[in-house]
């Protein structure tokens, strides 16, 4: 019997060569030596053991890249027997993912995985021929679905009961985590990019406002932000994320996403004219496009001529769309944004509230928070193109 592997070997006395079948791919071939006296040593055993108690490192990077695919952690595991012929249960397969997540992240908070480029690699050209370096920034806040302490013990109770009619003795359960207070929470992502998102930083967090201005501040060092040409802001006007800019950064302008200010305008339509009215629609597609080519003031003296015509709950409606774009008039420049190139949408930080969370959204799907976290930092280091570095370190770490 080999101690390395509990499997039985075929021996024909000292000096002879030894056979292990693995699952019936791997062959190990060995020669033991034996002396009367001092009986036999055999080095390769702690090599064994150790491949046996541990996943490798490239295991480790197999598994993660399956699950970001896959429906859920079974389907990630069978992936795995087809792709790498190694067979792990879903559960362990959820450990190694989300261990790496963790990793990751601390990683990055340490300083350790950096981002891939820095201002002096985004270089583009301004209308007037001038070439410099330009760095959009955007920031959004996203829900995420987690397990509250009512249903955990729901859960736990469940898995209790499917102990008991097996009748067999098993391990103890391991002490639970705090379940959430409430089913879905808030997550916050960080974003930079390039004008033709060549390069991208993204950064994902758990925490509240802060956390996520602290993120802007460490992306915005590691990037040389500050030393951009052109820091262009392009949020959807939150004032969390107006605030934390305005605290963390040197802007050169940060401007109102045309897309969230053509949603208001629409609820207003809707509300004051109805949802399917000619007149509604060719009124707000005149407004915004005053917005666009003319600027605030404009835009705003148009709202209070329409809001000068409303009544009852239409008026309180209109109120409401007269503040929301007062509030944000420094914001509102993009007749100046387009006339230097910039962008006026924030698409790259939209589409990121979409990928980063898609895999814990499946149906049914409840997390821990720092496991949702910890999946989304996968998917937020692929985003970066910090792949290929984070293992790079995690397989240097080993040796």
């Amino acid at each position: 019997m080999d101690r390395a592997s509990g499997r039985r070997l075929r021996s024909k006395g000292p000096g002879s060569r030894s056979t292990l079948t693995v699952n019936g791919r791997v062959e190990l071939l060995r020669k033991r030596w034996s002396g009367g006296a001092s009986g036999s040593l055999t080095p390769l055993d702690a090599v064994v053991d150790a491949a046996e108690a541990t996943i490798s490192v490239g295991m480790r990077d197999l598994c993660c890249r399956l699950n970001g695919n896959a429906r859920n952690f079974e389907k990630a595991a069978e992936n795995l027997a087809w792709a790498g012929q190694v067979r792990l249960s879903g559960e362990t397969l959820r450990q190694v993912v989300e261990q790496e997540g963790k990793r990751a992240l601390a990683l990055a908070q340490g300083g350790e995985l950096k981002p891939t480029w820095t201002a002096a690699d985004c270089h583009t050209t301004t209308p007037e021929g001038r070439d410099v370096t330009r760095i959009y920034l955007g920031s959004d806040g996203f829900t995420m679905p987690l397990i509250t302490e009512t249903e955990k013990q729901g859960r736990r109770k469940k898995v209790k009961q499917k102990r008991q009619k097996r009748g067999k003795k098993a391990r103890a359960l391991p002490r639970p985590k705090k379940g959430a207070d409430e089913r879905w929470k808030e997550a916050k992502v960080v974003t930079f990019y390039d004008q033709t998102l060549t390069h991208r930083q993204v950064s994902v967090t758990r925490g509240d406002c802060e956390a996520a201005g602290r993120l802007m501040r460490r992306d915005a060092e590691l990037l040389d932000f500050a030393l951009a040409d052109e820091r262009v802001g392009n949020i959807d006007g939150g004032p969390w994320i107006i605030r934390q800019v305005d605290k963390r950064l040197a802007m050169t302008a940060t401007g109102l996403d045309f897309y969230h200010l053509g949603e208001n305008v629409h609820k207003g339509r809707r509300i004051t004219f109805g949802e399917e009215d000619a007149a509604g629609k060719a009124w707000a597609g005149a407004l915004l496009h005053t917005a666009k080519h003319e600027g605030y003031e404009p835009l705003w003296e148009g709202l209070l001529e329409w809001r000068k015509k409303q009544r009852g709950v239409k008026r309180r409606e209109a109120d409401r769309l007269v503040h929301y774009v007062t509030d944000r008039r420094e914001m509102i420049r993009y007749p100046e944004f387009l006339a230097k190139g910039w962008q006026i949408g924030s698409g790259p930080t939209e589409s990121q509230c979409r990928l980063l969370p898609d895999r814990i959204k499946g149906p049914g799907m409840r997390w821990d928070a720092d496991n949702a976290e910890a999946v989304m930092a996968l998917e937020a280091m692929e985003q970066s193109g910090q792949w290929s570095d984070y293992w790079r370190i995690t397989l240097a770490s080993q040796n």
